[in-house]
């Protein structure tokens, strides 16, 4: 039995568009009206904890009331006949909730929170947080998301993923925010990579086996996971 090709699928913001999810960040750098530093850095937080704990709040809010869109429920079924490993910038789990089973969040994730004093405690979490809900050492709860100047803790694991992917796969981001952008450098020479986008903000010339589909993340997505099936046969 021949082993399993593996498909390495780096997401970003594009990809959970048609779910009704807001992209954070609009044309003039403001996240919902606010500087992104207000709301997505420790010094936001420090210095007005209520804003960023409502910000957060309300993208939560907004988060269980989505449904995976056809991008998310195509990508289940390469699991059928590769190995997939989903790296996303996304905070949602519109992935997980479309049934991929190996979902990397570079980003952290919107359905938990983790301890401000220890990084390691983190719990599921999926109503408001507040100030006052704390942990079991009694230090207080905040976003388990990787803000502006914080570490990006699961960036060598992506790296290493891509490192062994046989296909890479981009959807709905313009590779152009860091640290995630470096990734596709670590993706093998020659691999086949595929680029699901509107409006791809990539130099061709830049790589050797590049298919740029100028599609949203729901149109783009089927037929794309149709022909690799197929070709794997």
């Amino acid at each position: 039995m021949k082993k399993q090709k593996k498909i390495v699928v780096m997401t970003g913001a594009g990809m959970s568009a048609e779910s009704g999810l807001k992209t954070f960040r609009d044309a003039n750098g403001l996240w919902e009206g606010h500087d992104v530093m207000e709301v997505a850095s420790p010094q936001g937080f420090q210095k007005n904890p209520e804003l960023v704990l409502e910000f957060y709040n309300q993208r939560r809010r907004q988060l269980l009331s989505v449904h995976p869109n056809a991008g998310h429920q195509a990508l289940v079924h390469l699991e059928e006949r590769f190995e997939v490993q989903i790296v996303t910038q996304n905070v949602d789990n519109l992935h997980e909730k479309a049934g991929s089973t190996q979902v990397l969040h570079l980003h952290g994730e919107l359905l938990k929170v983790r301890s401000v004093q220890n990084e390691e405690l983190v719990l599921h979490w999926e109503k408001d947080l507040v100030l006052g809900d704390l942990d079991e050492n009694g230090h207080q709860l905040r976003p388990h998301i990787v803000w502006f100047g914080e570490m990006v803790p699961l960036l060598e694991d992506a790296a290493r993923q891509t490192q062994q992917a046989d296909i890479v796969i981009i959807i709905g981001t313009s590779m152009q925010v860091y640290p995630a952008a470096s990734l596709i450098r670590y993706a093998p020479p020659q691999v086949p990579i595929y680029f699901v986008d509107p409006a791809p903000a990539v130099n061709p010339s830049d790589f050797v086996n590049l298919t740029i589909l100028q599609q949203t993340a729901a149109e783009g997505v089927p037929p794309l996971v149709q022909e690799l099936l197929e070709k794997e046969g």
